[in-house]
């Protein structure tokens, strides 16, 4: 049952789904891996890190649900059940129990990393499905490029 009609031809629509639906698995994966980090780290750094994931936790949630809608706007139910998550996301995630600082920020560069990289291939496949979409890839590439320099900054440790 098709509850919403799509505006964009077929082909174009099973692009930009793939693509979306991918993305969705990535931000709320690396919600979970961010909130994991977040109660789990310690370390000198702890205060500042614990506050660097919730940055990273709230934007991967808000972009979820943006990325969700749009694909409702198209038709296409979105599916972010548990258990769609588990099956599907492959990104890097912290061990589990205490992690130090240092590694949880190695985990996050490593996940971030990772996600935009998956981004830019659905950038670059979604250019001529639907345009709109991929502005809102673009947007959120830049929010994640902007995240994992935040955090490859934090363990520089020789001279500049």
């Amino acid at each position: 049952m098709t509850v919403v009609k799509s505006t964009i031809p077929e082909a174009a629509l099973q692009v930009t789904g793939d693509a979306l639906q991918s993305t969705l698995v990535d931000l709320l994966g690396l919600s979970l891996i961010g909130k994991q980090a977040h109660w789990n780290i310690v370390g000198p750094r702890f205060r500042s890190i614990h506050l660097q994931l919730d940055e990273v936790v709230a934007a991967a949630r808000d972009f979820a649900d943006t990325v969700a809608e749009r694909a409702s706007a198209l038709g296409l139910p979105p599916d972010g059940r548990p258990e769609t998550i588990a099956s599907a996301f492959t990104l890097p995630s912290p061990k589990d129990g205490w992690v130090r600082d240092t590694e949880v920020v190695e985990v996050m560069v490593e996940s971030l990393e990772a996600a935009v990289r998956r981004l830019r291939e659905r950038v670059e496949a979604t250019e001529k499905a639907d345009p709109v979409t991929q502005d809102l890839l673009i947007g959120i590439t830049a929010e994640l490029e902007k995240q994992r320099w935040m955090f490859a900054a934090e363990n520089v440790t020789q001279e500049v």
